[in-house]
């Protein structure tokens, strides 16, 4: 009996429910992009296993010098990450809070008291009568009280890897707040880069506009052309010119945009002009019951279900006694002179057991409400995962259906283009009027401002697939129950 009650003292009883991973419905392959989609697809092909070595630098995909520093930056400057970092570190410390928990207690209370009773008191008489033989002494103490609690039914050990587990959830979260932040320098650029791109596309199309304009007003001098010809062309070049204006304005939103995720005032930052020139590159997307170890919300999800479990045992562990072993020892004397001496010497030691024995349901409905939320974190999980599978499958999609209607939209810039070289010969004939040039510049216009929006959605939409698949991150990444009790920070 008395080994048994050691071994049960020494090891403990963890009470609470065993934890399993959540399932979650992964499909058996993604059906928006194929391999057999590839070749219609710009930049696919199928991924070979060196095409991972990016990982945790996807942005080294697109292969531009420009986007490589600005993302270098982000992890060190950006103050959301900073903040992040610093939640994981707290949540890191709550760890090593929870394990002190497995060691004993002990303090120390040294004190020097003097005393003078009161000579009325002291003599036992009342009504002011006093007494010589009232002194004034002094109380020398030095005591150590160690107090600790064995972790007989596994709250103790619950505690600690509900801590475990919390900071694990919040490494995550700081590894999701970087990947966020890193896909929205990526998707800021390539728009700032698609207005570049607009920029040089409206700046030629003013000079074209304004060489037709020199035509026409020559024309008219010669009494070729009429005044409303003259009248149509000037207004077709400033209404260009106030649209190429027009672009600064988001050029410098996302400019500013840019300063802000690098941590860095917008006022002292710029970023050279530079059309848009990146190609949606192959991005290996790998089969889709890797996107659960891929993406950290879903490891911050299924983290926070294990948490939800732990605290179950720790609600469940109130219904058994508590027991505490403690024991104090120290020096008291009158005398400074005996105070280190063997027969100043006290101690006392024992045990004590605490159980409640009515409570009115108090333990069980907080059993009850911790088992609720254990089901709410699984509900939350699922739908992480569906979350993610609808945005992987969504990037995919936009990027095969944009390089099918990128295909046309370019057949039907060279088709305004001819319409437009046959508007001007014939204009110059005198054939048609000025007015058949001007609905094919501006179609022309329209053709090749369409083109270039394709291409700034395909390249977002390349950023949002890598985004989608997590960066390369993996749960592996997480640091483990051991290092988040190290010492190394």
């Amino acid at each position: 009996m008395c080994l048994a009650v050691t071994s049960c003292l020494l090891a403990g009883c963890t009470v609470g429910p065993k934890y399993r991973a959540p399932t979650a419905n992964t499909p058996a392959a993604y059906k928006e992009l194929t391999p057999a989609d590839y070749k219609d697809t710009d930049g696919w092909k199928v991924a070979q296993p060196k095409d991972d070595a990016h990982r945790g630098k996807w942005w080294e995909f697109f292969g531009d010098p420009q986007l490589n520093a600005l993302e270098e930056k982000v992890d060190v400057s950006n103050q959301n990450i900073a903040a992040a970092a610093a939640s994981f570190l707290a949540a890191r410390a709550l760890v090593k809070e929870a394990r002190s928990q497995y060691f004993p207690r002990v303090t120390t209370n040294p004190a020097i008291t003097v005393q003078r009773p009161s000579a009325t008191m002291s003599s036992g008489k009342g009504g002011g009568s006093t007494s010589s033989s009232t002194s004034t002494f002094a109380d020398y103490s030095l005591l150590f009280d160690a107090t600790w609690q064995p972790d007989l039914f596994g709250r103790i050990r619950n505690t600690v890897r509900s801590a475990a587990y919390g900071a694990q959830a919040s490494a995550a979260d700081l590894a999701n707040t970087r990947l966020i932040i890193q896909a929205d320098v990526a998707v800021d650029y390539f728009q700032l880069r698609g207005e570049d791109a607009l920029k040089q596309l409206l700046d030629s199309t003013v000079d074209d506009f304004q060489q037709s304009l020199a035509l026409t007003k020559a024309l008219y001098e010669t009494g070729i052309e009429s005044d409303e010809a003259v009248a149509q062309a000037e207004t077709q070049l400033e209404a260009t010119k106030a649209q190429d204006a027009a672009l600064g304005v988001q050029r410098a939103q996302f400019e500013h945009a840019i300063a802000m995720l690098t941590g860095q005032p917008a006022s002292t930052f710029s970023i050279p002009i530079e059309p848009l020139s990146s190609t949606p590159p192959a991005i290996p997307i790998g089969v889709p019951s890797q996107l659960l170890e891929r993406r950290p919300d879903i490891a911050t999800a299924e983290r926070l279900v294990a948490q939800a479990n732990a605290q179950i045992g720790i609600a469940r562990a109130a219904y058994f006694p508590t027991v505490t072993l403690s024991a104090a020892a120290g020096l008291e004397s009158t005398s400074i002179a005996s105070w280190f001496t063997w027969p100043s010497r006290f101690f006392s030691v024992g045990p004590a057991a605490a159980e409640t024995i009515f409570d009115a349901g108090l333990r069980r409905a907080t059993v009850d409400q911790f088992r609720a939320q254990y089901d709410e974190t699984v509900a939350n999980y699922r739908q992480t995962v569906l979350i993610a599978f609808q945005q992987v499958e969504d990037n995919l999609a936009s990027l095969r259906i944009l390089s099918v209607e990128i295909q046309h939209q370019n057949m039907a810039i060279k088709s305004a283009e001819r319409s437009l070289a046959l508007a001007q010969n014939r204009y110059k004939l005198g054939i048609d009027p000025y007015l058949n040039v001007l609905t094919a510049q501006t179609a022309l216009l329209s053709n090749q401002e369409t083109a270039v929006n394709l291409r700034i959605q395909q390249m977002t939409a390349s950023g949002g697939l890598i985004e989608a698949l997590g960066g390369g991150w993996k749960a592996s990444d997480l640091p483990s129950p051991a290092q988040l009790m190290s010492k190394v920070p």
